[in-house]
């Protein structure tokens, strides 16, 4: 056997052409962990003008305002919200709240409480004053009077929960706000924000008509059954908002709208699809070329928007349908809202920092 201090070099060649191999074996997944990574980092860390968010923050702080104050315009806060000893329709040993119920139950004063400071949050969430404070105060002021009567309670209240929730992680007050004034003299801002809170807005509207059509599982709403989902919606009382007799002679066009609306709900997830594909249409990919020559994105909020309009006309779904609408700024970049902007309203722009769609 040769000495060891006579084959020490060649050995430690041999060991580094070794751990060369292994390198180049080890290589290609750690940099594939690697990218990854770093695009997800890419992702979270991409940053813009805060316009979409800003404008999904006016709508969502008005959406609030009106759900709260309604109430107590129709004249039902006592009748929904009170004890039976304070006038409500029912006892309230367990609160659906548990911030009523640890603030000692739905006493009129407790409610009168939480309405003026829900008001006075969401007030100050529309006109931008300390945008993540404001969402998180009307936030749980929603949520407190929501669920304080359990039978009271809607879809959309979970839409407006989960949308203030959004707004408290994001910077929606950089730009169209009080707070844009306060610390720059002008109502906007181009000051880049964390993108990725609007992306969670798409996502939180993906999964809304997502989860909303796979629930419609029926006869009345698939494809092969009657289609009349709708057409007896329309009849009922309790969802339509006027006499809607004149329906039954228009029944087929009854049956395309239940048509497209379950199959645009069922297609929620293009919503991020389309997204995904206008970030990223430098890329390869016929589907991607296709999306972005057709503009899906833009054919989705468009029908978004007939939809939630027809059903604001004809049926009372509380303020679910402005809710939606709401989150819909999200979908597009600061860039073209701007560019939207200046054809909308020349001159009355001003240039913001260039960012990336």
């Amino acid at each position: 056997m040769p000495h060891p201090q006579t084959t020490g070099y060649r050995a430690e060649s041999r060991g580094g052409a070794l751990a060369e191999a292994v390198q180049k074996q080890v290589e290609p997944d750690t940099v594939d962990a690697r990218g990854r990574w770093a695009r997800w980092v890419a992702v979270l860390d991409h940053r813009e003008p805060a316009t979409a968010l800003a404008l999904t923050r006016i709508g969502l702080g008005l959406v609030t305002f009106w759900s709260i104050a309604s109430v107590w315009w129709a004249g039902l806060a006592p009748l929904l919200w009170f004890d039976v000893a304070h006038g409500g329709y029912r006892h309230y040993s367990i609160s659906g709240s548990w911030l009523v119920a640890a603030l000692g139950g739905p006493d009129p004063q407790l409610i009168l409480a939480l309405t003026v400071v829900g008001l006075a949050g969401s007030a100050a969430l529309a006109l931008g004053v300390w945008g993540r404070v404001s969402a998180f105060v009307a936030l749980q002021c929603f949520l407190a009077l929501a669920w304080v009567n359990p039978h009271t309670g809607g879809s959309y209240d979970h839409l407006i929960s989960n949308a203030l929730w959004l707004l408290v992680l994001a910077k929606s007050d950089q730009t169209l706000s009080v707070s844009a004034r306060w610390r720059t003299g002008r109502w906007t801002d181009p000051t880049p924000v964390p993108a990725w809170p609007r992306y969670l807005m798409v996502g939180q509207l993906a999964v809304m008509y997502a989860s909303t059509g796979f629930q419609k599982v029926s006869a009345h709403w698939l494809p092969g059954g009657d289609l009349s989902a709708l057409y007896y919606i329309l009849q009922q009382p309790s969802w339509r908002r006027m006499n809607t007799e004149a329906a039954a002679w228009v029944y087929p066009l009854t049956q395309l709208a239940t048509l497209t609306t379950w199959l645009f709900e069922v297609g929620g997830g293009l919503f991020v699809l389309a997204l995904y594909f206008r970030h990223t249409r430098t890329r390869p990919g016929r589907l991607r070329a296709l999306a972005n020559r057709v503009d899906l994105r833009s054919w989705m909020v468009g029908f978004g928007l007939l939809l939630h309009v027809g059903i604001h006309i004809s049926m009372d779904v509380g303020p679910f349908s402005a809710a939606a609408v709401s989150m819909y700024w999200c979908a597009f970049h600061p860039d073209e809202l701007r560019a939207l902007t200046r054809r909308v309203w020349p001159g009355r722009t001003r240039r913001a920092a260039p960012s990336r769609p």
